[in-house]
């Protein structure tokens, strides 16, 4: 469920607004979006995937909020790592290739 909108890394482009399915996000005029309807979130990370900052942070938890605060150390790492761990963004290297689920596909037939 989406957890964080940093403040200090967001650039307010509202991508986030527009990637999210659910529409959990507001645009705030001037301002940096905010999580205005966070139960309906269903963790899809599109918002956390799409954000040229690395400014979200989505926890795995589905089913309810988890209480994160941005300035722990512990937290401060997790944000942006979805879009980290998939390799999207500047002078990252995508991990598609390294997705070998295909050869089950390829195996069945």
């Amino acid at each position: 469920m989406i957890e964080i909108v940093s403040p200090e890394r967001c650039t307010g482009c509202n991508i986030c607004v527009s990637a999210c399915p659910t529409q959990v996000f507001e645009a705030v005029p001037d301002g940096i979006p905010r999580i205005a309807r966070q139960s309906d979130c269903q963790t899809c990370f599109m918002c956390e995937l799409y954000c040229p900052a690395d400014a979200l942070y989505v926890a795995p938890v589905a089913d309810h909020a988890v209480t994160v605060a941005e300035e722990a150390g512990e937290v401060r790492q997790w944000i942006g790592s979805y879009r980290r761990a998939v390799g999207w963004g500047k002078d990252r290297q995508p991990t598609a290739a390294l997705d070998a689920s295909f050869e089950l596909l390829r195996r069945a037939h």
